[in-house]
Order: C-alpha cells, then structure tokens, then sequence
C-alpha cells in the first residue's frame, strides 16, 4: 500500500499541475451537407465535379434498394435540375436509409417537410409507378404495415407465423 501511495506522489510531480486541455465535440460533422442554414447551401450548377459527387452519393449510399432508385433518378435528371431542385436533391440525400425507403414505397406517411420537397415528390411517384406497373397489389404490404414477409406465410394456423418469418 506503502508502494501504491509514493507512486502516485512521485506522477503528480511529473504531471502538469494545470489540467489537460479536454477535446472539443460539436453536434454537426464534418461530413454532413446540412448547414446552419439549410438555405446557405450553395451548389455551383456549372460545376460538374459537384453533379459528380451528387451522382456517387445518390449510387452509394449501401442500401441496395435505394441505391437502384435514388442512383438511376439523379442520372436520368441531374442534367436538368435547377440550383433550387439540386437543394431539394441534397435535403433527400441527407434522410436516413430506412426511413427514406419506407416513404418512397409508400410503407410509411412522409412527414410533411419531407412531402413537400419536390424532387422527393418526383422521386415517391416513379417508384409508385414502377410498383404499380410491375408487382401485383396483393403481394406489397398495406401502407404503415412492414413489407418483408416471411417464407412460410402460406402456412397459417396454430403453427403458422404471426407475421413475418418467425
């Protein structure tokens, strides 16, 4: 205990006797494209370097779904968006994977900024369209229902899932 207690004494004599500076944390990161003022983003419409990056964010995003969707809107119309429709782009870009799925296949409400924003709107009703066109009604869920079913959902009764494949 003898050994403990000079230890410490003897690393205090060493140690600075004002205390270390701590780190600074803010809430925004570096890597958002949400500013203070989300009407101070400023989009260079003759830049193609900044159509680029938009493009590659719309791509990649790691949600195979809206990577398809989102990837192949912004190449069919990138070209012609005004800087007002390119802020509307970023705004959706910013949304989170999963919710941003649920809005644009119609399992959820957007909420009303989201609704509202018009490449949103133009995004929601291609793939509305699409799912129309292309998958029967019965076989997508119901809207605020999820969608992901399970192998065995034939099999009801005692046995059979609640939901899902469980």
């Amino acid at each position: 205990m003898g050994s403990l207690r000079r230890g410490v004494i003897t690393l205090r004599r060493f140690l600075p006797s004002s205390p270390l500076p701590l780190p600074h944390y803010s809430l925004s990161s570096p890597f958002t494209s949400l500013p203070p003022d989300p009407l101070s983003i400023h989009i260079d419409l003759n830049d193609e370097e900044s159509k680029r990056r938009l493009f590659n964010r719309s791509k990649q995003r790691g949600f195979l779904e809206l990577d398809l969707v989102l990837g192949k809107w912004v190449e069919d119309n990138i070209r012609s968006l005004d800087e007002n429709r390119l802020r509307a782009l970023v705004h959706v870009l910013d949304l989170e994977n999963p919710d941003l799925w649920k809005w644009l296949s119609g399992q959820e409400k957007p909420p009303e900024s989201v609704s509202s924003n018009p490449v949103f709107a133009a995004m929601h009703e291609r793939v509305m369209k699409n799912l129309d066109s292309h998958s029967a009604p019965e076989t997508r869920a119901t809207p605020g229902q999820p969608w992901v079913r399970g192998w065995d959902d034939i099999k009801k009764g005692r046995d059979g899932p609640i939901a899902g494949n469980q």
